[in-house]
């Protein structure tokens, strides 16, 4: 972290933090925060659902919501930025205060519900956005409708063909019976309708599918089942979680969902569990609690073919993403990997 980036931080973590949030992603769309641009080797290039990465490390959504700073994100040292969650129909989400810094912890909590400007805003904002890695879309629900997994499809036939992923998200505990559609039932229905747009589409690209930490162990079969039979193109473990075990922080009791450190064993636990289940038939990617280069070879090794992390940047600085790209070509040289591919799922068994 630079000297620039430490004062600007404790610059940010003076004010609220959704307004510092905003203030974060405005400045990044001015051209206000230095950026190193692409980082990558022979090591670090990653072929991701016929997607090639210059490097593994990508951007979760929640932070660019509504595709504002698309372009220089992609500058950022990531090698994949998603953006995101877009809903049919523009909605300002739960009531505010609605974001939670648990510095003591390392943690987050947000209950944001999907506030977003709609998928004709990012639309055209990602329509329009210079990119240098590949940039994906996680797809939303409104929170008053009455076909969920219509509203995926909507979103996925408006805002396609500008993307080159997206992700089906049903894990936000944040939008009330979100999750039930993780049910084996729903999920398949659900999934069925989004591939089915997916192939109206004039361009193929991947799809995803987004889970929650929270999962019983019958409940992550069910899915990798649904997973490996429907023919999405990977799946992103994990979403946010409703745990509040060994929290410190004063606002550990607020509602919503925990990301950062605490949620690192967590998620990478279901991690392996589902690269065990999948058998290495599905790419998986390794989100929750991110915050080194350590972590993300950690979560590698555990079965993820790529990582992405979010609730780390506010404490770290966005310069965390280069850092963990640059740290993660050092430890696959270190243990002689000609590239990070060869050390996915090296090392599951201590997870299970």
């Amino acid at each position: 972290m630079t000297l620039l980036e430490r004062i600007a931080l404790c610059g940010l973590h003076r004010m609220d933090p959704e307004r510092a949030h905003g203030l974060s992603v405005r400045a990044l769309a001015a051209g206000l925060v230095p950026l190193p641009g692409p980082v990558s080797s022979s090591r670090l290039k990653t072929r991701l659902a016929g997607m090639d990465l210059p490097n593994p490390v990508g951007l979760a959504a929640g932070f660019d919501k509504n595709a504002e700073a698309v372009g220089p994100l992609t500058r950022a040292g990531f090698g994949f930025v998603e953006v995101g969650a877009a809903t049919p129909r523009a909605q300002p989400g739960n009531p505010q205060p609605r974001l939670f810094r648990l510095t003591e912890d390392r943690a987050v909590i947000n209950r944001f519900g999907f506030n977003n400007q709609g998928m004709a805003a990012i639309a055209t904002r990602l329509a329009a956005a210079p990119r240098s890695v590949p940039v994906g879309l996680n797809l939303g629900a409104n929170k008053d409708s009455a076909d969920r997994a219509a509203d995926f499809a909507a979103v996925l036939a408006t805002c396609g063909p500008h993307v080159d992923f997206a992700t089906v998200n049903v894990s936000s505990p944040n939008t009330e019976k979100l999750r039930d559609l993780q049910g084996k039932t729903a999920l398949s229905g659900l999934l069925a309708l989004v591939l089915a747009e997916r192939d109206r589409l004039s361009r193929r690209i991947p799809i995803f599918l987004k889970i929650a930490p929270d999962l019983s162990a019958p409940e992550l079969e069910d899915v990798a089942e649904v997973a490996l039979a429907s023919g999405v193109d990977g799946v992103i473990a994990t979403n946010t979680t409703l745990s509040r075990e060994g929290l410190k922080s004063a606002d550990r009791g607020e509602a919503g969902g925990l990301s950062g450190a605490p949620l690192f064993e967590k998620s990478t636990r279901t991690l392996a569990r589902l690269s065990q289940l999948t058998e290495g038939r599905l790419p998986l990617i390794g989100v929750g609690g991110i915050a080194s280069a350590d972590h993300a070879y950690a979560k590698i090794r555990a079965g993820a073919s790529a990582v992405q992390l979010y609730s780390a940047l506010v404490y770290e600085g966005l310069s965390l993403a280069a850092d963990i790209a640059r740290g993660l070509d050092k430890l696959a040289a270190r243990d002689g990997f000609a590239n990070i591919a060869e050390a996915v799922g090296t090392d599951r068994g201590p997870w299970l």
